[in-house]
């Protein structure tokens, strides 16, 4: 038996949640196959399985919490179930021949006689309760003569489907299968499946089964309060690790810092004009979309550039000034909000800065970003504005010292050379730390990004 372990997932995680475990107890799974999501304050981790085997035992839960080093499951190593389930088979054979089956058994070809005392799986329990049936009625397949969860739905399946052609006097074997018909029939759950079993003997000690209806089972709500709904329950879940990091983190940027946020608007049609005449040479040559935000990327960069303070931390009594730009983009991925980081963005071009975003939020969607994705980073870009954000004021993230808040962009009239023109236009916000950055520093900074948004040649002529 071996034992599935939290395992180390970075220097400062001592704690980890139970996400979704992707196998059941049971169930036979390959080497290296996923068997559960763990949630980590910094992104999503999965454990594999070491070798081919069973897992037997779920020790923690969905939703729960273990540290580092803690047992969470029991494995069993063992060979595929499809590849000793032959060996065992042939085992059986000359038990087989001494009694041969009657001509109307139910029983499946080549499988391996099972016992109440045969090693019955977790999953295959499950389903003999539920279907009112002992480990001794159905064949076991498994390797080392377990009885799986397979088993017992073929089984079921098998009962209902020759169910029809049980006769009167098919003797004791007919009886035995007709009083298994009766049970699986009473509990079956598969409201397509229609069994009329003929009439046989039912022993003197039992009664006849009766069919209950099944129960109305209520459509999930996944807590959503329903229309006319007068229910006023109250649903208690534990917050997950990476929103006890967000909490955290913002908690901690109100109580340290002296924030303070300033706005402005840039008319986008210079950058969409831009877009649409090169978009589709861009994807062409570079195979990926040419988008808004690495035009922000990249003004952002500059503006870093020429206001260092935006791009620098207090630590302790002194304030750390960076010579290179880590900019985090804010994702909303599968568990909540993250901000991977791209890494030295002032050496990054265009194409590489959107299939790089691409690619994190791919992986943000599917809970795959790993922890060195959310390192580090000198600023942040938030986009609300694919929410339909109008105007916000974003929260810095600790321990820098800015970010920027990008919303939706809307069509409005502004004067232009003395007439009122209809141009796109988007709010700019930028939030920031007034400890290290002034007023005037974050106002140039802003109008800087304005302006570079508004005449993007500025870019390649730095000017």
């Amino acid at each position: 038996m071996t034992e599935i372990t939290v395992p180390s997932v970075g220097e400062s995680i001592t704690e980890v949640q139970i996400g979704q475990w992707l196998k059941n107890e049971g169930d036979w799974v390959a080497s290296g196959t996923d068997l559960v999501d763990l949630e980590t304050e910094k992104a999503s981790v999965q454990i594999s399985a070491p070798e081919d085997g069973f897992l037997t035992k779920i020790l923690k839960k969905s939703e729960e919490f273990a540290a580092v080093g803690d047992v969470i499951a029991s494995f069993q190593p063992s060979p595929k179930a499809s590849e000793t389930a032959p060996a065992a088979a042939s085992a059986s054979a000359p038990a087989a021949s001494v009694a041969p089956a009657p001509a109307a058994s139910v029983a499946p070809a080549p499988a391996v006689p099972n016992s109440e005392s045969a090693r019955v799986m977790p999953a295959a329990k499950r389903m003999l309760e539920a279907n009112q049936l002992s480990a001794a009625e159905v064949p076991a397949t498994g390797p080392g003569g377990r009885l799986l969860k397979e088993d017992v739905s073929r089984f079921v399946a098998q009962v209902a489907s020759t169910a029809g052609t049980l006769a009167a006097g098919a003797g004791a074997a007919a009886a035995t299968a007709a009083t298994a018909v009766g049970r699986v029939v009473a509990n079956a759950t598969d409201s397509n499946t229609s069994v009329n079993p003929a009439p046989s003997p039912q022993p003197s000690t039992k009664q006849p089964a009766t069919t209950q209806p099944a129960p109305t089972q209520p459509i999930p709500t996944h807590g959503l309060m329903q229309r006319g709904d007068s229910n006023r329950s109250e649903e208690v879940k534990p917050m997950s690790m990476i929103r006890r990091t967000i909490a955290s983190r913002l908690v901690q940027a109100q109580q340290n810092a002296a924030l303070l946020t300033t706005f402005n608007e840039v008319d986008m049609q210079p950058v969409m004009q831009l877009r649409t005449k090169y978009k589709d040479a861009f994807n062409e040559k570079h195979g990926v979309k040419l988008g808004f935000m690495s035009f922000f990327a990249k003004a952002s960069c500059e503006a870093l550039r020429r206001f260092q303070s935006v791009n620098a931390e207090v630590r302790g009594n002194n304030i750390v000034y960076r010579n290179y730009c880590d900019i985090g983009i804010a994702i909303g991925g599968g568990k909540g909000l993250v901000v991977p980081v791209l890494r030295n963005v002032e050496k990054m071009g265009f194409a590489e800065i959107e299939r790089t975003i691409g690619e994190f939020a791919a992986r943000a969607l599917a809970n795959k970003l790993m922890p060195d994705d959310l390192e580090g980073g000198t600023f942040t870009i938030s986009n609300g504005g694919i929410y339909g954000s109008l105007l916000s004021t974003p929260i810095v993230n600790p321990p820098q010292s800015g970010i920027l808040g990008l919303h939706s962009i809307q069509e409005r009239p502004i004067a232009l050379n003395g007439q009122v023109v209809i141009r796109p236009m988007m709010y700019l916000a930028l939030t920031y730390d007034h400890r290290i950055v002034d007023g005037r520093e974050a106002v140039s900074f802003l109008k800087t990004i304005k302006d570079i948004i508004e005449d993007p040649s500025r870019l390649f002529l730095e000017i």
